[in-house]
């Protein structure tokens, strides 16, 4: 556990962000199927991404990808097309309390030999791998984008291709457009046209070094940082406007919450709004930014902002229940917290507690979030370790913007 107390409300500084961890690992499955090698660079130093990394190199027959909740999702399609290669692939055990299902099943449909070794639709799994026939598959547009992903990462090796027709309302759609962009770049025919996802057979290649943009999730928690500050300007690199990154969102959703962005040539100058004047309610829809939620959540708080965000359907099944955990640990703090099943409704506390003990739930985006507070009155936060998982270097990073941290 660590204490955070941030008595400075005054913020200045600049930071390096480390890689995406959506880019990086889509890119890490794409180089690993590649026909020829191209280089990635700044590549994530997430743990979750490590993991990838360790797995794409694991011979053996027994794969152990931990809390890591992407790579189980794009090692299972990776390893459905290995032929001849027999693996068990497993995690920790909330990841075997994860449903994957529907992922599963897709990938039946298309000839993959998958088996559930413990629980119907969920993992462990033994994966045979072999030649699939792509063609057709129908899918519901509101599973988990990275269930899609993971299906249009293997479909160039797929003899026929594939096409992927979504149905229903499509959930965090700028995820799929990264996974198209990326195919895109590594020289894969692949296409969305309103529901229907087109991938061509093919080669993966690249005659040139792809450079990963930095994390914008990551970057959210210095956006709360500056909201929650008197005065605050920050410099993060390295990233880009045209960004492929749903949650470059933030310039915009913050821009309501007292935050400008100045883009500078391949960095981000955020600061405080030097005229801003807080409504008394927000509405936000964040369908296609859930890895948000939990920062904005709390951003609303330190502010005395009440709430509303919606299209939340997808955090229930993430590294714990976020929307149950964010309720737990707002109300702590002072809030009053509605939930259902895709939306949270706050109002902020008439008076803030002080020295709350944050819980984290084994998920690393609720340390983060909540570390902002330390802005507001003093705060712990619970096994403070789980920010490994996409962003190591967080507390060091707080640290040196002035926030004093204390190991309890």
């Amino acid at each position: 556990m660590i204490s955070l107390d941030g008595k400075i409300r005054s913020l200045k500084g600049e930071l390096q962000i480390g890689g995406s961890k959506s880019e990086s690992n889509r890119l890490l499955v794409l180089q690993a199927l590649a026909t020829t090698e191209f280089k990635i660079e700044n590549l994530s130093n997430s743990k979750d991404t490590n993991m990838m990394l360790d797995a794409l190199a694991n011979n053996g027959k027994i794969v152990d990808i931990g809390l890591a909740g992407t790579a189980m999702r794009f090692l299972t399609g990776y390893f459905s097309v290995q032929e001849g290669r027999e693996v068990t692939l497993t995690g920790s055990k909330r990841m075997q309390e994860r449903p994957i299902g529907e992922l599963v099943e897709a990938l039946k449909s298309l000839g993959a030999d998958i088996t559930y070794v413990k629980n119907e639709g969920y993992p462990p799994l033994l994966i045979k791998g072999k030649k699939l026939q792509g063609g057709s598959i129908s899918l519901n547009s509101n599973i988990s984008s990275q269930f899609i992903t993971s299906l249009m990462l293997i479909a160039p090796k797929m003899e026929n291709g594939l096409k992927i027709e979504l149905k229903g309302k499509v959930v965090s759609l700028p995820y799929i457009n990264m996974s198209l962009q990326l195919l895109n770049r590594v020289g894969v025919d692949a296409v969305m046209n309103k529901k229907t996802i087109t991938v061509k057979a093919g080669e993966i290649k690249s005659n040139e070094s792809i450079i990963v943009e930095s994390d914008w999730s990551s970057a959210s928690y210095h956006y709360s940082l500056v909201a929650s500050s008197n005065e605050a300007s920050l410099i993060l690199g390295s990233y880009r406007r045209d960004s492929y990154q749903g949650d470059s969102a933030l310039s915009e959703i913050y821009s309501k919450l007292g935050v400008e962005t100045l883009y500078l040539q391949d960095k981000i100058r955020i600061q405080k709004s030097a005229i801003f004047e807080a409504p008394e309610f927000v509405e936000f829809e964040l369908n296609e930014q859930p890895d948000i939620a939990q920062t904005i959540a709390v951003t609303c708080f330190n502010i005395g902002l009440e709430c509303r965000l919606t299209g939340l359907e997808t955090l229930r099944i993430k590294e714990t229940d976020r929307l149950l955990a964010l309720k737990n640990e707002l109300e702590k703090l002072g809030a009053s917290v509605e939930i259902t099943d895709s939306t949270l409704e706050m109002k902020p506390a008439r008076h803030i507690n002080s020295g709350v003990s944050i819980s984290t739930y084994d998920d690393h985006r609720m340390a983060m979030a909540f570390a902002p507070v330390a802005l507001i009155t003093k705060v712990s936060i619970e096994d403070e370790d789980v920010v490994e998982k996409s962003y190591p270097n967080f507390w060091e990073h707080l640290s040196v913007l002035g926030i004093k941290i204390e190991e309890n």
